[in-house]
């Protein structure tokens, strides 16, 4: 068994960027909904105004939360109309997301070995940092999974990957959220071992070997789709 070695935690500001990331992913904060003042939050995590301001630049740019003049920031309500994304309603519709999913992001990490550069790997490494550090708490973090996935489909340098994958964030979460719920119910020894995928991802995506990401990408989230339906998978062809 492979051991988990600690490594450097991302800054105060990435940290309150995922915790804020993770509210507003569950619903905690609702579309249109305005956030908590600055002050408040920035006593809420222990931190100084501008360390929370970085967090919130960074939500505003990834499309998040926007600004009113003088009134705060809000959550944007998810915009699924410009790629025509309906919305989750069935596990069906978990199991074809899952099956674009495996066809989108096993040609990214292809790409984002060829192409990434020392920026967009530190982004990955980024969230597999968080990645580690739940791992090691025992829990499952969909925010920093999804953080992960993005990164990689921004290493690419190809911008329809990255805004597929944030137009798809709603549809992804389900997913995550209840293969989250599977791992905690059986034990750690599965939650260890899809940290240990989405580090051979990341290893191979360092070293630059395209085939490679490509695979484990591909067994990776066959491996979180089959985790969570099972024997279970559905017959989608059309009747």
């Amino acid at each position: 068994m492979t051991t988990i070695i600690p490594k450097r935690r991302g800054s105060l500001a990435d940290r309150i960027y995922h915790s804020l990331f993770s509210r507003i992913s569950n619903g905690d904060y609702a579309p249109n909904e305005r956030l908590p003042p600055e002050l408040k939050l920035s006593e809420e995590f222990g931190v100084s105004r501008p360390v929370l301001r970085a967090a919130m630049d960074r939500l505003r740019e990834e499309g998040l939360i926007y600004s009113r003049q003088g009134a705060g920031s809000y959550v944007r309500a998810p915009q699924s109309s410009p790629v025509g994304f309906s919305r989750v309603e069935t596990l069906a519709d978990i199991q074809r997301c899952y099956e674009f999913r495996i066809n989108l992001e096993s040609e990214a990490a292809a790409l984002a070995a060829e192409r990434h550069n020392a920026v967009a790997l530190a982004r990955i490494e980024e969230a597999l940092n968080l990645l580690r550090a739940a791992t090691g708490s025992q829990q499952h973090r969909e925010d920093a999974d999804f953080s992960f996935h993005v990164a990689i489909a921004g290493a690419t340098n190809n911008q329809y990957f990255e805004a597929a994958m944030r137009a798809l964030r709603e549809h992804i979460h389900v997913g995550m959220k209840m293969h989250g719920q599977a791992l905690m119910s059986t034990g750690t020894r599965e939650l260890r071992d899809v940290f240990e995928e989405h580090s051979g991802i990341f290893d191979a995506v360092r070293l630059r070997q395209g085939a490679t990401a490509r695979d484990l990408m591909r067994a990776h989230l066959e491996h979180s789709r089959d985790r969570l339906f099972g024997s279970g998978v559905l017959d989608l062809r059309m009747k």
